[in-house]
């Protein structure tokens, strides 16, 4: 089954590559063949078997040959958004805290073992989750389960180590945020757009709470959301699921539970009039203009659509956006569109690096029009045969990677309970149809639903404007 799998994939995907090529903006005129290849694809679905130990570890097994490694990741239901006033950056400063060692694994050794036997290994922190992720040779699955529940079990949280990450991640926030071009952006929006904390603030945190966390914060906060009750194990590669699933009972369900922690709130009330800023930005060479419509929580219909939307707007040197802005009227270095979908309350962004010297509210208000222009027209057919195309290239060419696999089923079991959405949700997005584009955009694109934020160069003289060509 593995190796067939292997197979599928690859032919698939090599279909996928020569059909892009073909698929064009030819009007109404497409083969029959070309058009019977998109709407009839060969399926990829990722077979997975999945359990739960007496702790309440949910654990997904996708047993899969086609080559002697392995990736296991262990997705943790925490993230900036289980943040409360005052503590932020807490789930952001534990992904660097869970590689300071533990009871049995020194301080550094997680990275050295995993190395030393040909492995890679890291971890990501976002609003909605915590993820750690490591891949190795198939013949060294017992490390790979015995690091992860080593530091499940018996994470080294001392000051010393509290301290040389605290100040870890305080230099990480001046590199990625404070000292780089458009780094305040992303913060002002978010800050702008939302009412309720929990996602109004970032996942790095602020300096001032990183310097007030106290050890007893720290340890407490492990507590809460760093137990097997509160996490996914996703095994994907090339193991015996039997032997691996005896594996994880040995070194995990000794671990003990918890109480479960609390769900936040993450509810945002009605929007009810346009949202501006603007900022200086003392690394910008070129404004940045962000406008950003408040949408639903991920998998949900409308969530669907607005993915296949930003891939009209954005998606690629035919896409409208880019065809209207970067190539016909040279207005903007690079333009984007698409949802930053989250578990609760998500918002659909597109970000225009102007042309030094363009009219700032003139090409605003063309971008504007553009979205207008969804809403009365419909998008056309080689427009979505495309989308359609390049979402199953992706999808073919990520499934290459166990990672991304493992990545996969934890995410989709921690955010919507369900992880066989790594095969369902893709179908979800492909029965997208015209009327849903439409009907999505005249849904959330509204001025009193949106939130511009535009970036300006700092301490620079004002060059003059250029009236846009219309």
């Amino acid at each position: 089954m593995e190796r067939l799998l292997y197979r599928a994939i690859s032919l698939a995907a090599g279909l996928l590559v020569l059909l892009s090529l073909v698929v064009v903006p030819l009007g109404t005129v497409q083969s029959a063949s070309i058009r019977a290849a998109v709407q009839s694809p060969q399926t990829i679905d990722v077979r997975f078997k999945e359990y739960r130990l007496e702790n309440g570890l949910r654990v997904l097994l996708s047993e899969d040959h086609h080559a002697p490694t392995y990736s296991i990741c262990v997705t943790y239901n925490v993230g900036s958004r289980d943040e409360m006033p005052g503590r932020t950056g807490f789930a952001h400063l534990f992904e660097h805290m869970m590689f300071q060692g533990s009871t049995n694994v020194g301080k550094g050794e997680h990275f050295i073992l995993v190395l030393n036997n040909g492995g890679s290994a890291n971890g990501t922190t976002n609003a909605d989750r915590t993820n750690y992720f490591q891949t190795l040779p198939a013949n060294q699955l017992e490390l790979g389960v015995f690091l992860e529940a080593d530091r499940m079990r018996s994470l080294n949280i001392t000051q010393a180590n509290l301290d040389n990450q605290r100040q870890t991640v305080q230099e990480e926030r001046r590199q990625s945020y404070d000292n780089r071009p458009y780094g305040k952006t992303y913060e002002a929006v978010i800050d702008t757009a939302y009412n309720n904390f929990a996602y109004k603030h970032s996942t790095i945190g602020s300096m001032e709470d990183l310097n007030a966390a106290t050890l007893e914060d720290t340890a407490e906060f492990f507590r809460t959301y760093y137990a097997p009750n509160n996490a996914v194990l996703s095994l994907v590669g090339a193991f015996d699921t039997e032997v691996a699933l005896e594996l994880i009972k040995k070194y995990f369900e000794k671990i003990s539970s918890q109480p479960a922690p609390p769900v936040p709130d993450v509810s945002e009330p009605p929007q009810q009039a346009e949202r501006r800023k603007t900022i200086e930005d003392p690394f910008a060479q070129t404004p940045r203009i962000d406008i950003v419509y408040k949408v639903p929580a991920g998998n949900t219909a409308d969530s669907y659509a607005l993915r296949v939307l930003g891939q009209v707007l954005s998606g690629g040197l035919s896409s409208r956006l880019y065809q209207k802005f970067v190539k016909e009227k040279e207005l903007a270095l690079s333009i984007s569109a698409g949802p930053d979908e989250r578990r609760g309350p998500s918002l659909f962004w597109v970000s225009v690096m102007v042309r030094p010297g363009v009219n700032l509210a003139e090409l605003e208000k063309l971008v504007y029009e553009e979205l207008e222009r969804i809403k009365i027209e419909a998008v056309m057919d080689w427009e979505l045969d495309k989308i359609r195309m390049q979402l199953r290239r992706q999808r073919a060419q990520s499934f290459y990677s166990t990672r991304s696999r493992a990545n996969s089923l934890g995410y989709y079991a921690v955010y919507y309970d369900d992880p066989g959405l790594i095969n369902s949700a893709q179908e979800k997005i492909l029965r997208v149809s015209k009327a849903d584009i439409q009907r999505v955009a005249r849904s959330y694109f509204k001025e009193t639903n949106r939130t511009v934020v535009t970036t300006l160069p700092k301490a620079k003289a004002a060059a003059p404007t250029a009236t846009i060509n219309r």
